[in-house]
């Protein structure tokens, strides 16, 4: 049976009894539930879509939060758990290491000399001392690694780094202002870390958010590390404040060492493999590497991490705020999937991913393939167009040529019979390319090296089409 959360944690609360610390206000317990789901420890399974969870599901979460940040293992919100929450923080998830308390890999670059760019700087420090501080935080893992990094200072590099606000074109994670969320990071081959511009950032004093340890942390991500459940470690997710003798912790350094090797001096030219990596071997046949500023697009998504993933032939790059990454085989990511795709859609309903090609059709949860897949397509022809999901009805159309059908992933809801694009898509093109749905809910449509939007009401908005390289890509 499932009850609303609000009663489950009463009587979590109760059976284990709260009575030792004040009960948590309806606040609190709303405050603890969306921490909990914000941060990832509470998730829900595949069969099951509620925004509801059982009293198991929520003290197993905070039962997990509280192991991890050292805390007594009650499973009931106290005030030691809702201070810890209330932490600065940075703002990836936290998946640790389920089997020990060792490091946790996410993924991996593919070789060892990486650019980095700065693209603005803390207001309180200003440039040269921005500067000082991301420096001496790349320092810390090149000096316990193979890595080695160089600043550029125009052009595209592996790594980006910026500060902003509340909002900004491209970050589907905006930030909430002081305290709390400090910063964020993708992991690779992504490059992107943003830093929120509204803390007081700092160096050489307890004062402030020290610019420095934060922003190894976050490099720490972008270089393929997760969250540390050691408190002391630089990746331990909650920020422990100014250290004047900061050092690495054993965590973060065997972590690093598993991902690129322990460091050699002088340096040689042998590469060793690393000790373990969560990233598939890519495949060995050599594939055209596509030009976004040119090539049509195959597929695009919103997909998984809340990226923009763009799709051709054998390769997939992210659309950011600062125009295309550099393309990288759909293999690095999906491991299983083909090259050549038809269609991609991610439904934020269930935590899928689709992927269409030919007659068959992939299904992912994050970037791994569902059980029983790849299946064969039964109720719609090969070869499809595009397809998108419709937040207005929580449905995924699926386009080819002139038509288009509905698909209810969690009922038996399937149009049979195509119906025209135009008759619900007013002013949009039919044998498109790709289509996909963005983070402001607006309908996208790509055809050729151009592309419409279309409004609420699903009809194409005045001005377009627009050039998909120039608006798109930052070509």
């Amino acid at each position: 049976m499932r009850m609303p959360w609000l009663v489950v944690l009463f009587q979590v609360c109760a059976f284990i009894g709260c009575a030792r610390s004040a009960a948590p206000n309806q606040a609190e317990e709303k405050e603890a539930l969306a921490f909990l789901q914000q941060f990832g420890y509470l998730q829900k399974p595949l069969e099951q879509y509620s925004d509801e969870f059982t009293e198991e599901e929520i003290e197993k979460a905070l039962r997990a939060f509280q192991l991890a940040s050292g805390l007594p293992v009650t499973g009931h919100v106290d005030t030691a758990t809702l201070s810890k929450m209330r932490q600065p923080r940075c703002g990836v998830e936290d998946p640790f290491n389920e089997r020990t308390l060792k490091y946790l890999l996410l993924g991996r670059w593919r070789k060892k000399h990486l650019t980095y760019r700065i693209y603005s700087h803390s207001d309180d420090l200003g440039p040269a001392a921005t500067r000082t501080a991301i420096q001496t935080a790349f320092k810390y893992w090149s000096d316990a690694s193979r890595l080695t990094f160089q600043e550029v200072k125009s052009g595209r590099a592996d790594i980006r780094l910026s500060f902003h606000g509340s909002s900004t074109w491209g970050c589907s994670k905006p930030f909430d202002g002081p305290g709390h969320v400090l910063a964020h990071a993708d992991i690779p081959e992504l490059g992107t870390v943003h830093f929120d511009s509204a803390e007081h950032w700092t160096e050489g004093t307890a004062r402030g958010v020290n610019l420095r340890i934060i922003a190894a942390h976050e490099i720490g991500h972008a270089l393929g590390l997760g969250h540390s459940r050691y408190p002391t470690a630089l990746m331990a997710p909650s920020y422990s404040g100014y250290r004047s003798r900061f050092r690495l912790h054993r965590d973060d350094i065997e972590g690093i060492q598993a991902l690129y090797g322990k460091k050699i001096v002088p340096a040689t030219e042998t590469v060793t493999s690393p000790a373990r990596t969560t990233v598939p071997a890519l495949t060995l046949k050599p594939s055209k590497v596509p030009n976004p500023c040119k090539d049509r697009l195959d597929a695009i998504m919103l997909g998984p991490y809340d990226k923009t993933y763009a799709f051709r032939g054998d390769y997939v790059w992210t659309v950011t705020d600062f125009g295309a990454n550099p393309p990288l085989k759909i293999s690095a990511l999906w491991k299983g999937l083909p090259g050549w795709l038809d269609a991609a859609v991610y439904s934020p309903r269930t935590g899928r991913t689709y992927f269409f090609k030919g007659s068959k059709l992939w299904r992912y949860r994050g970037f791994k393939l569902d059980p029983g897949y790849p299946k064969p397509l039964t109720r719609i022809p090969a070869k499809i167009d595009a397809a998108l999901y419709w937040p207005g009805n929580k449905k995924i159309f699926i386009f080819k040529g002139t038509g288009y059908w509905q698909w209810d992933e969690l009922g038996t809801h399937f149009t049979s019979l195509p119906k025209k694009i135009s008759t619900l898509f007013t002013g949009a093109p039919s044998y498109l390319d790709a289509a996909f749905t963005w983070e402001n809910s607006k309908v996208y449509f790509f055809k050729g090296d151009v592309y419409w939007r279309l409004n609420d009401q699903l009809r194409v908005e005045r001005g377009y089409p627009l050039n998909t390289a120039e608006r798109w890509m930052n070509c």
